[in-house]
């Protein structure tokens, strides 16, 4: 009975801390997570990782304990540490109030997490920092490969669930990934004139508080030559 009283206490104590947000200024992963405490106004510590500097900390012992995978972002949050952004959004949407991030439409729901893995799953892996430093001189083009490829098929999905945003009139966490999305493929130089819905979708998303408080532009560990 003691130990279940202590374990209540714990809970408790730990609903009352504000989540810690492990992760990195550019990693569109981490933005993910950024723009669902924004948009569900939580309030949150970060500890930036650097992806780059000591040939990157996401790969210390230290950080291992934290993300197996060594990779951003984690959050500590009730007392848990959680890894992979979706699962990390989709905790906050079924624990904590404020807009809903998947509608209650069960065809609108599956048209949401179905574009979230299109770009979670198909186009980010395949362009992230890891990806690329594997490929060497030529990661440019294989990045703008990948991105435009998964943009044609996004472009057609999107033509048919979009209504303002990704999913009908209400923003999601598809929208949650489409912009960081959206903003590597301009890092990248990815031509985004024969992708019109993504594109105006983006422009509509970007002028959000949600969307411009989070942006790797105005982080903690955002260098000085980038801020803006």
């Amino acid at each position: 009975l003691k130990d279940t009283h202590t374990n209540r206490w714990q809970r408790k104590m730990s609903a009352t801390l504000k989540p810690v947000l492990y992760g990195y200024f550019r990693s569109s992963c981490s933005w993910r997570v950024r723009i669902a405490f924004a948009l569900k106004g939580i309030a949150y510590d970060q500890v930036p990782v650097n992806l780059i500097k000591d040939g990157g900390q996401q790969l210390t012992e230290q950080y291992k304990t934290l993300n197996p995978m060594q990779q951003v972002p984690a959050v500590s949050i009730d007392g848990i540490t959680l890894s992979q952004s979706l699962a990390i959004i989709q905790y906050l949407e079924e624990t904590r109030p404020g807009p809903h991030l998947l509608p209650a439409d069960p065809q609108k729901r599956a048209q949401v997490r179905m574009i979230c893995d299109h770009i979670a799953a198909g186009i980010q892996p395949l362009q992230n920092l890891y990806v690329l430093q594997k490929i060497g001189n030529e990661k440019a083009e294989w990045a703008q490969h990948f991105i435009s490829r998964g943009f044609e098929a996004l472009e057609n999905i999107l033509k048919q669930t979009a209504g303002k945003y990704c999913v009908s009139d209400e923003i999601s966490m598809a929208d949650i990934c489409l912009v960081p999305q959206v903003y590597n493929a301009n890092r990248f130089k990815v031509d985004l004139a024969p992708f019109p819905t993504i594109k105006r979708i983006n422009k509509t998303l970007v002028e959000i508080e949600a969307f411009r408080e989070s942006h790797p532009s105005r982080q903690p560990d955002t260098p000085a030559e980038l801020r803006t």
